[in-house]
C-alpha cells in the first residue's frame, strides 16, 4: 500500500548546513535502499544519478548528503538542490535552472547578428545552454570588445532577461552604438632623420581619407598599432640605426569618444656602416660557396634586412645538402665613437639528416596522391631545402588551397631523421565568372562561364564557357588531366562551338562565321617551369554571307565554298614564372604555338603565336608590366590564308580605346575591317596603391599604353596603315564577389574611319 513520503527537516537542514560547513544535528547513518528524484524537467534522471555520490547500497550520512549537494550544484544545471529521507529511502529535490529560449540583439547596425551570434558562441553562450548569469556578463563583455576593434568607444551594451514558457528566458542585448573613434592625428616626436610623413607611409593606421570606407585604417586597433610600429622599426634598422628605440606610446582618446590621438616618441641614434663581415663555425669546407651568399658588404650601411637575407641563404644552402637544423647567429662587435660594427656570422649546420614519412593533413576533399605527386623532397632521402621549397610552390600553383605550411618534425629516438608534414587549407575550387563591355554606340558585350578545377579531388579540371555576345557566341568545354600519366604528362580536350560576327560593330552585313569542332593537346613537362604541347583537331568551318558582306569575303566564298573543313595539327610551349597569376609583382610568362592546316581538310596553311608578359616591381606597391603578342600566318600550296583563321585587333584585350576588331584591313568596297595574317599588340601597365589605401595589393590603380594593329595580304584591302595607340586609366579590386577591372581608354591620335570604345569592365566569381 503507497504511503506519501514523510520529510526529515532534521536531516535537510544538517545537509544544507553541512553543505556550508556549518555544525548541525547529526543524522543516524543508514543503508539506502532506493534513491528518488523529484522536480526534473529536461534533465534525464540518468544524468543526474551520473554526477550523484550516493548510490544504491551506499551507507547515507551528512557527509555524503553534503557531497551529493556540492556535486549536483557544480553541474551548472540546478538553481537549488535538497535532499530528504523517508525511511532507508533519499529523496533529491532540485529546481532546474531555465535554459536560454532566445537571443537576440537590438540596436546593432555595424555588425551582422549572425557574425554577432558566432562570436558569443565561442565564449560558450548559445540558445539551449542553461542560464547562467556570469556566462551572460562574460558575453556582454565580448559585445563590447568587438565594437571596440571598430572603434565604437562610446558603445554601451545593456542586457534584459525576460522568463518566457517551460522554465526558459530570452536574453535580448540591446546595444547604444554611438560614434566611432576616428583617429585624427598621428605624431611622431624625436624623429630628425626621417619625416612624419615618411613614416606614417610605413604604417596601416591611417587618418580618415577618401577611402577608409573600405580600408578601415582610420579606426585604432592595438594590434594594428603593434604592426606598424614594429615597421616603423624595421624601416631605421634597414637604414643602420642600429641604436633605434621607440620610447613610449601614448593613445589618447577625446572626452566625447569621437577622436583619438595617437604619439610615438622615439629615439634615432647615428646610422652605422659595416667595418667589416666574416663566417665562423663549422663550414663544412665550403666557406667559398657561403661568402657568395652574403648579401651586405664592408662598407655598406647596416641593413637588418639584407642581414636576415644573408643567413636566411646559408641556412638555405646547408639545408640542400640534407642540415635540416642548421642556425646563422649574428655576433656584432660595436664600435659607438665611430658608427662601425664588426658582423662574424656564426655557423652551426647540426645535424645532416633524411626523410623518413611525408604526412599530408588538411585536405578532407582533394585526394592525397594530387599533393604528393607536387612534392619534389622524397622519402628516405637526404632532406633538401631547396626541394621541400620547390614542392611547396608546386603544391601551391594547383590553386586549391589558400594555405600551404610544411614543417620538418624530428623523429623520436633518432638523431638523424625527420618527417614532413604537409598541412594545407582547401578552397572552393569552382568558379563563375562574368564578364561585359559597353561601347561607344551602346553595344553590350557578355560572357559566363561554369569551371571546378579539382573535380572529385582528382585535380582534373573541367570548365564550360559560354558568351552570349552578338559578336562572339561560343560554348565551349574543356577538360584537363594535369596527370594524365604517372611522368606527369598532360592531356587537354576541347569540344567547341562557336558563331564569329567580327563586321557587327562597323557595318549592316550578317556576315557569320560558324565553327564546330574539337581538339587534343598534350602536355609534356620538359623542366619545372617549361611545358611542351602537341595536338591534333578536327573542324567545320561554314561562311554566312549576305548582299552586304565585303568582298573579299564573298570572292572567297565563290572560290573555296560556304563549308571549310579543317584538320590542323599544334605544337606549343609554354613557360610560367611569375610569382602570382592573380596580382603578379615580378617574373615573366611565355607562351609560343604553331599551327599547321593539313591537306586533309582540304585548307593548307601555317600560323605562329607568341605571348610574352613580364613584371618588374621597381618600388614597394608599384609594378610594371609588359606584355606583347604577336601572330603570323600564311597559305600553302598556292591557297590563301583561311579568313576564318584572320587575327583581329581592338577592345578588350588588345588595343583599348577601339571597338572590338576594328583595327587592320578594310574592304576596298565597303570599307568594313576584314581581319589580316599578321598581328601586333603590346601592352604597357603601370599598377600602383589607389592613394590612401596604403599598400592594399586587393585595391588598385594602373594607367596603361597600348598599341597595335592587324595587316593582311589581301589585294583588295586598304588601311592598316601603322599601329594604333590607346591610353587610358583603370581600376582593379579584389572585391568580395571576385576580381573587378574598369578602365577608361582613348586613342592617342585618331584617323579617318577608327572606331573607338571608352569604358568597360570585367567581373568574375567562386562559389
Amino acid at each position: 500500500m503507497f504511503k506519501p513520503h514523510r520529510f526529515v527537516p532534521k536531516t535537510v537542514i544538517a545537509a544544507a548546513f553541512a553543505a556550508h560547513g556549518l555544525v548541525a544535528h547529526a543524522t543516524t547513518p543508514f543503508v539506502v535502499q532506493d534513491i528518488r528524484i523529484e522536480g526534473l524537467q529536461r534533465v534525464e534522471p540518468g544524468t543526474v544519478f551520473a554526477y550523484l555520490p550516493i548510490k544504491q547500497g551506499d551507507t547515507f550520512s551528512d557527509d555524503k548528503a553534503s557531497e551529493a549537494i556540492r556535486a549536483l550544484y557544480a553541474t551548472g544545471f540546478f538553481n537549488d538542490v535538497k535532499i530528504a529521507t523517508e525511511g532507508n529511502v533519499v529523496i533529491v529535490q532540485v529546481l532546474e535552472r531555465p535554459a536560454i529560449g532566445t537571443i537576440d540583439f537590438a540596436g546593432i547596425h555595424e555588425f551582422d547578428k549572425e557574425n554577432l551570434t558566432k562570436a558569443l558562441r565561442a565564449v560558450g553562450l548559445s540558445q539551449g545552454r542553461y542560464y547562467d548569469k556570469a556566462l551572460v556578463d562574460k558575453a556582454e563583455q565580448e559585445l563590447k570588445r568587438q565594437y571596440l576593434t571598430r572603434g565604437y568607444y562610446a558603445a554601451e551594451v545593456t542586457t534584459t532577461i525576460t522568463p518566457i514558457d517551460r522554465n526558459r528566458v530570452s536574453v535580448l542585448f540591446s546595444v547604444a552604438e554611438g560614434p566611432s573613434a576616428k583617429i585624427r592625428q598621428i605624431n611622431f616626436i624625436g624623429n630628425k632623420a626621417f619625416s612624419t610623413g615618411t613614416l606614417r607611409d610605413e604604417m596601416q593606421l591611417s587618418t580618415p581619407n577618401w577611402f577608409s570606407w573600405y580600408t578601415k585604417n582610420d579606426l585604432y586597433a592595438k594590434d594594428k598599432l603593434t604592426g606598424d610600429l614594429e615597421n616603423v622599426r624595421s624601416y631605421y634598422l634597414n637604414r643602420g640605426y642600429l641604436e633605434f628605440n621607440i620610447d613610449s606610446t601614448q593613445v589618447s582618446i577625446s572626452p566625447d569618444k569621437k577622436d583619438m590621438y595617437l604619439t610615438v616618441t622615439l629615439h634615432e641614434g647615428e646610422p652605422y656602416t659595416i667595418n667589416s663581415i666574416k663566417l665562423a663555425g663549422n663550414l663544412l669546407d665550403r666557406e667559398p660557396e657561403l661568402n657568395k651568399l652574403i648579401k651586405i658588404k664592408p662598407g655598406d650601411r647596416f641593413s637588418a634586412e639584407k642581414l636576415q637575407a644573408t643567413t636566411k641563404a646559408i641556412v638555405d644552402k646547408l639545408g640542400e645538402y640534407g642540415y635540416a637544423f642548421a642556425t646563422v647567429n649574428a655576433q656584432p662587435q660595436i664600435d659607438q665613437e665611430h658608427h662601425k660594427v664588426d658582423l662574424t656570422l656564426q655557423v652551426d649546420p647540426s645535424r645532416r639528416v633524411y626523410v623518413r614519412r611525408i604526412n599530408v593533413v588538411g585536405n578532407t576533399r582533394t585526394r592525397d596522391e594530387v599533393v604528393r605527386r607536387e612534392m619534389r623532397q622524397l622519402e628516405s632521402s637526404w632532406f633538401d631545402s631547396n626541394r621541400l621549397a620547390l614542392s611547396k610552390d608546386r603544391i601551391n600553383r594547383l590553386g586549391y588551397f589558400t594555405d600551404v605550411d610544411v614543417t620538418t618534425v624530428p623523429v623520436e629516438g633518432t638523431p638523424d631523421q625527420v618527417d614532413v608534414d604537409v598541412k594545407v587549407a582547401e578552397k572552393p575550387t569552382g568558379a563563375i565568372t562574368l564578364g561585359a563591355g559597353f561601347s561607344s554606340t551602346d553595344k553590350v558585350v557578355l560572357s559566363a562561364g561554369v569551371s571546378q578545377d579539382n573535380v572529385f579531388g582528382s585535380g582534373t579540371s573541367l570548365a564550360v564557357n559560354v558568351n552570349t555576345a552578338k559578336t562572339y557566341r561560343t560554348l565551349t568545354v574543356t577538360q584537363v588531366d594535369p596527370y594524365f600519366t604517372v611522368d606527369g604528362i598532360k592531356r587537354i580536350t576541347d569540344v567547341y562551338y562557336r558563331t564569329y560576327q567580327p563586321l557587327y560593330y562597323s557595318t549592316d552585313s550578317s556576315f557569320k562565321i560558324v565553327t564546330i569542332g574539337g581538339d587534343l593537346k598534350f602536355g609534356i613537362p620538359f623542366s619545372e617551369v617549361d611545358t611542351v604541347y602537341f595536338g591534333a583537331g578536327l573542324e567545320q568551318n561554314q561562311l554566312d554571307i549576305d548582299a552586304n558582306t565585303p568582298q573579299s569575303y564573298i570572292d572567297y566564298v565563290h572560290e573555296f565554298g560556304r563549308v571549310s573543313n579543317n584538320v590542323p595539327i599544334t605544337v606549343g610551349w609554354s613557360r610560367d614564372a611569375r610569382d602570382s597569376a592573380l596580382v603578379p609583382s615580378r617574373g615573366y610568362f611565355t607562351q609560343a604555338n604553331a599551327e599547321y592546316g593539313t591537306p586533309i581538310g582540304g585548307t593548307q596553311y601555317y600560323k605562329a603565336d607568341i605571348n610574352a608578359q613580364y613584371y618588374y616591381s621597381f618600388s614597394r606597391g608599384f609594378v610594371l608590366g609588359f606584355n606583347f603578342q604577336g601572330g603570323y600566318g600564311n597559305g600553302l600550296g598556292g591557297k590563301p590564308y583561311p579568313i576564318f583563321k584572320n587575327y583581329y585587333a581592338g577592345g578588350i584585350g588588345s588595343v583599348r580605346g577601339y571597338e572590338p576588331s576594328s583595327l587592320g584591313p578594310r574592304d576596298a568596297k565597303t570599307n568594313d575591317p576584314i581581319g589580316g595574317s599578321k598581328l601586333l599588340v603590346g601592352n604597357v601597365e603601370l599598377t600602383f596603391p589607389l592613394p590612401g589605401t596604403g599598400y592594399d595589393r586587393t585595391l588598385r590603380v594602373f594607367t596603361f599604353l597600348d598599341g597595335g594593329n592587324v595587316w593582311g595580304t589581301e589585294g583588295n584591302s586598304i588601311g592598316a596603315n601603322g599601329l594604333r595607340y590607346g591610353y587610358g586609366v583603370g581600376l582593379a579590386w579584389i572585391s568580395p564577389i571576385g576580381p573587378l577591372k574598369l578602365s577608361l581608354g582613348f586613342p592617342l591620335t585618331k584617323h579617318t574611319g577608327d572606331q573607338y570604345q571608352k569604358f568597360q569592365f570585367q567581373i568574375g566569381t567562386a562559389f
